[in-house]
Order: structure tokens, then sequence, then C-alpha cells
């Protein structure tokens, strides 16, 4: 069975021939540092490509997918409208959303510096005299020729990595977390507004990017963390509200561009809106944080929701890849693919990047498990 077959039956909640296996997203890749430390073990040599500016991950070159045995092949947006800045000494970016970002030694990577928004509240004005995004086609550049290439040359599954935007996401971006929360409660009309002005130039630009690869992609990926380790970030009722209509809208315009399914990344302890994101078309729910609230017990996510969406990741970064043994990551791998892989709709991998402080024996060890126990019938 080759692998888009295998993806077909994934997708179709039946078992194919093995777990598929996948890395190599703007939310889930090594770490350019990590990446080195990967290489080395693998005896891969080769100039580290920066794929997310802001996380300083890695576009996975071929050789270190086949030997890890990763089963999609990933197309990756151009970054656009990028200008490098100095902010307080350090170095320093600000986005296509006018943000900036400033580098930061801890972690190595670009943190969010300030909002584009920051007044107490928002305005029409504001929200008409801000440069909004448009799609550019520097961002789409030489995606279609490759996205070609692999559909047409190989059997892997290919897919659209996301644009670096989400509903929640830029918006917060834009505007902050605490003045967007305050928003929704006390200037409701006005955040609608801004919200949709947001929604459009997403849309806007996902709609260009299927028309560009649509042809030869089989899954997209779209990002909107709605959850912190505990509890969602805002309300149930908010979030229907404010992002849900905007999220359908979002995967709307990517199924009526393309024939594709949608994989959406969502952080966090999300188990009291899975019902919604399902309803708005989410195909498969990335990553399965198996340390947040309600979600360690994968057996029972299964039961509750496997036979309506497939999930994707459900190896922990935090604690279980970064503490444990060789052992118990082997352990761990088996657990996972036996409860969320019984009866197919699962594809594994990890949840987030991996950095530096994950143990290269255990990112290796990880992808040798998941080739040892996702073979069909499961052990």
């Amino acid at each position: 069975m080759d692998r888009r077959t295998a993806f077909a039956a994934t997708m179709n909640h039946q078992e194919p021939e093995h777990v598929l296996v996948d890395y190599g997203k703007h939310i889930g890749s090594f770490h350019v540092n990590a990446y080195k430390q990967i290489k080395a073990a693998l005896g891969i040599e080769s100039k580290s490509r920066i794929l997310d500016r802001m996380a300083q991950n890695v576009i996975l070159d071929e050789g270190v997918c086949e030997k890890l045995g990763i089963d999609f092949r990933w197309i990756v947006p151009n970054w656009v409208g990028v200008r490098d800045v100095e902010i307080e000494g350090e170095l320093g970016y600000i986005d296509m959303w006018h943000t900036p970002h400033k580098w930061t030694d801890v972690g190595q990577y670009y943190a969010i510096h300030s909002s584009p928004f920051n007044a107490e509240k928002i305005t029409q004005a504001d929200i008409d005299n801000f440069d909004w995004p448009r799609p550019n086609p520097d961002m789409f550049t030489g995606l279609a020729e490759q996205a070609r290439a692999w559909f047409e040359n190989t059997d892997y599954v290919v897919g659209a990595d996301g644009i670096k935007a989400g509903i929640l996401q830029t918006a917060a971006q834009l505007r902050g977390y605490d003045k967007l929360f305050m928003d929704f409660a006390l200037y409701p009309d006005i955040t609608h507004v801004f919200l949709d002005r947001m929604s459009v130039a997403i849309n806007d630009m996902y709609r260009e990017y299927m028309k560009v690869v649509g042809p030869y992609v089989q899954v997209v990926t779209i990002t909107d963390d709605q959850g912190t380790q505990n509890s969602l970030m805002v309300s149930p009722k908010m979030f229907r509200e404010f992002i849900k209509p905007r999220l359908k809208s979002l995967i709307d315009t990517i199924k009526s561009t393309a024939n594709v399914k949608v994989l959406m990344h969502c952080d966090g302890a999300i188990m009291k809106i899975i019902p919604d994101l399902i309803e708005i078309g989410v195909d498969i729910l990335n990553p399965i944080q198996t340390v947040v609230k309600d979600f360690d017990d994968t057996r029972a996510l299964k039961e509750k929701f496997g036979s309506q969406v497939c999930f994707h990741g459900g190896i922990d970064i935090q604690k279980v890849l970064r503490t444990a043994t060789v052992d118990e990551v082997y352990t761990e791998v088996q657990r996972r693919i036996r409860d969320l892989g019984t009866g197919g709709g699962y594809i594994i991998a990890p949840c987030h990047n991996i950095n530096v402080d994950i143990p290269v024996e255990n990112s290796i060890a990880m992808f040798d498990a998941a080739r040892k126990f996702g073979k069909y019938p499961l052990g």
C-alpha cells in the first residue's frame, strides 16, 4: 500500500498497512540547534534552512526524512513582507502583520515584542487605516513546482504547511492577549469588525495559496491555539461567538478551493470545543498533548471522538521525550499507537518542536518505535 493510499484509508478510519509518521512543519520540526545534533547522529551533512523565523525551526532535508521514516513532505510558504530591525540592542524583525519580534537567547528564538493595535480601544479608523496583508505572489514562488514534483514522482503524502496566521493567534498578536480578551467582554461590536477584517486578509491568502498548490496536495495545515495546560483561553461561549465563525470561514475557503483535508494545530486543554472543531470541518486534530488536562487518557479520547475526527501527534515533548529513558519512549509510543491507532485514524508525530532539551537518542527512538509498533495489525 503506497503512502497516499494509506492516508486515504487513515482519513476513512480504516487500518492501513502502517501508522503514518509525520514531522517537518512550521509547528512541528526540529529547532535549528537540535537539528545539528540530529544530523550528526544520522551522519548527514547539510546547511540548515530556517522554516519558521520566529521559532527558528528548520526545513527537513530529504535524507533526514528518509532515515526517520517520515511519510509526508510539506510545501512551505515563503516569508514575505519581513523587515530586519534592531530592537533594544537585539536582533529583530517586523513581520507582514507589522508586529515587531525580538531575539531572545533563552530558547534561541524570536518573541513578539509589541502589538500594532495597542490603544486602549480599537476604533473604526484604526481598522480602516491599517495596512492589512494581501496575497503576495512571492509567498508562493516555486511552490507549485515542488508540490507537483512530489506528487508526480513519489508516493509521499504532500501537504501545504500553514501560512503564519490564525484567528485567535493573529488577533492576539495584533492586539495583545490582555486587550483582546477585554475587548471580547467590553467592546464586542468593534471587535467583530476587527476580526472580520483580519479574517478577510487570512482567507484571501489561503485562497491564492490553494489555487497554486491545491492540485497536488492532500492536506493543509491551519494553526490557532485555543488552550492552556488546564483550560481554554476563553469560555466556550466566547469561542463560539468570536473565533468559531471565522475558523469555519477559513476552512470553507480552503475546501471550496481545493480537494484537501484540513489538519488543525490547536494546543492546550481544548476538550470542550472538539465537537465545535469537528462541526466546522476539521478533519485531523493536532497535537493531542497528553500532559494537558483531559488528554492523558488517549483511549477514552479515541472512543469519544475517533469516529468523527482523525488524530495527529500524541507524543509529548514537555515531559516524555525530554526526561524519559529510551525504553520509556518506546513504551509511550506503543501505548499511543495502540490507543489512537486502533481502527485507523491516527498519524503519529511529536506534539511540537524539538529543541536541545530533548536528548537526541530520545528523538531517534521515537521515530524508530513508530516504525516498529505502527504495523497493522497492531500488537
